[in-house]
């Protein structure tokens, strides 16, 4: 069986050519380069954002910009431009590339250039890296995807917190390396209790007896398009719980999907081996989807 991702995307040639933003610069790809000194590269000091282009439109773009100002203030980063500034970017970067649709951006922050290779954040005086690399972007995921246990945790708050979405991604990283040795695409990783909690990319659900299922949210990402799914199953009678769940009642799931800017609803498959319902896209992921469609064209 192939090797599948949460963020496999179509090939599109254009992206050779796509510019990319720079502290203010837009310019080509291999113009777009950062210091060896900035923190974002030295020590994963940073924080960063997705979004998705849709018929000309930034999906939830507030609630984006609102989580990436949230995770900057977290770690006290001046990110060097207000909330219209970084929106200013997002679009004037977008145009200059042409996009109109199916593109994903990411937005970068880091505190910047130091003086002297060492971790103190005194050492950062330059302002702040901002980067926008934006793509054509269409997902291309063939089959459901294939998960395996790791013994990766999504830790606890005092330590890194996984609500969180900084540049430091070594925990996540090493958690799918583990996976794709156990011969699955991706890894779904435990809370600190044990519980099932998130996979190390995306945010997980499970389906039993037409209710879905995720975690408490205590120890994983706060998902945006996780958020959207529990709110429209709340407003159309599906049955939805935040709860802890073990792997026992993962197992004999009907329907697993995660959830994530980038593939939105992604059906998974099989977990540890073990087939997941039918292995293949069950009826309640379906509908969410539909749905999930409905309140982008409507944002």
């Amino acid at each position: 069986m192939s090797e599948v991702t949460t963020h496999q995307a179509q090939d599109d040639a254009r992206n050779e050519d796509i510019l990319i933003y720079v502290d203010g610069r837009i310019v080509p790809k291999a113009q777009a380069v950062v210091s060896v000194y900035d923190s974002g590269f030295m020590l994963g000091d940073g924080v960063w954002e997705g979004l998705r282009l849709y018929d000309g439109k930034w999906a939830f773009l507030d609630e984006h910009i609102d989580r990436l100002f949230e995770a900057a203030k977290a770690i006290d980063l001046d990110i060097g431009l207000d909330r219209a500034g970084v929106i200013k970017a997002l679009t004037d970067t977008q145009h200059t590339n042409d996009m109109t649709t199916d593109a994903h951006a990411r937005l970068m922050v880091t505190r910047g250039v130091k003086t002297r290779p060492f971790q103190h954040p005194s050492l950062s005086q330059q302002g702040p890296t901002f980067v926008i690399i934006m793509e054509h972007s269409r997902p291309r995921i063939p089959r459901p995807i294939t998960l395996a246990t790791v013994p990766h945790m999504r830790g606890l708050p005092m330590t890194q917190d996984p609500k969180l979405n900084s540049h430091s991604k070594l925990n996540c990283i090493l958690a799918c390396i583990a996976a794709q040795k156990a011969g699955a695409d991706e890894a779904l990783m435990l809370d600190v209790h044990g519980f099932v909690n998130t996979t190390n990319a995306c945010n997980f659900f499970i389906v039993k007896k037409g209710a879905v299922w995720t975690s408490t949210g205590d120890y994983c990402m706060n998902g945006i398009t996780r958020q959207k799914v529990i709110d429209l199953c709340r407003a159309n009678d599906i049955p939805i719980f935040e709860r802890n769940f073990s792997l026992v009642d993962t197992y004999s799931a009907d329907e697993a999907f995660l959830t994530g800017t980038f593939g939105a609803q992604t059906p998974v498959g099989a977990i540890d081996g073990r087939v997941i319902g039918t292995g293949e896209l069950g009826p309640v992921t379906t509908r969410l989807r539909a749905l999930y469609k409905e309140l982008v064209v409507a944002s």
